[in-house]
């Protein structure tokens, strides 16, 4: 488990370097246990990274974890927790830094049609857990947010799967989608607007720094 751990990491590096991002933190948790990680440690590694990165915009996992996957709430939930934290003068993490206010926060979210797309390709998406199966979950377009369009950095996405090589056993059906659900998995990226200091009201925003220029 560890030397896959290794594998993964060196993996992501590589995407992120495709992709033109120049930083990437571990949080060193194990892969499927981060729901079993001390609430109050993890959100305090958070707050740490807020309070030096000092974004505008944070983006994580909805709270349905797209498919109710543990480690996905869980990060939802550390990061929100940490959002407020980072925020707070009181709060008991990393006083030597000043407290950061995010403008922005976001939950990655899955329309009925990605969906749709993503099973023609592996089937249903299904996981049991504690007993009780949990499914694919897709947001009704009316709940839908931010709409980005990311059709012209479909090759460069695409490139950054490909270093996914432990993996790529499963990311190679993705090439063998219809003309259809390729749209909806490489031209448009889904957002649900969690909360905004800055803006708001049902217009579908483009932006995810909308409000802020």
């Amino acid at each position: 488990m560890e030397a896959l751990g290794k594998i993964r990491e060196a993996e992501l590096a590589a995407a992120a370097r495709v992709l033109g991002i120049r930083h990437v933190d571990f949080l060193d948790y194990v892969d499927g246990d981060l729901d079993q990680a001390p609430p109050a440690e993890a959100v305090a590694k958070i707050v740490g990274h807020l309070r030096c990165v000092k974004p505008d915009v944070v983006v994580t996992f909805g709270p349905d974890g797209s498919y109710g996957h543990p480690d996905h709430i869980a990060i939802c939930q550390f990061t929100t927790a940490a959002i407020v934290e980072a925020a707070s003068p009181d709060a008991p993490y990393h006083r030597n830094l000043p407290p950061h206010h995010v403008s922005k926060l976001y939950y990655m979210v899955t329309s009925e049609k990605l969906l749709q797309a993503y099973e023609s390709v592996f089937g249903e998406v299904v996981m049991q857990i504690d007993g009780v199966e949990r499914r694919g979950v897709a947001w009704s377009e009316w709940a839908i947010t931010t709409r980005i369009e990311t059709r012209e950095y479909r090759q460069t996405v695409w490139q950054a799967i490909l270093c996914h090589e432990s993996q790529l056993a499963a990311y190679r059906q993705l090439e063998h989608v219809s003309r259809g659900h390729q749209k909806e998995l490489w031209d448009t990226q889904n957002y649900y607007r969690a909360f905004s200091l800055v803006n708001g009201g049902r217009q579908i925003e483009d932006d995810l720094f909308a409000g802020l220029r």
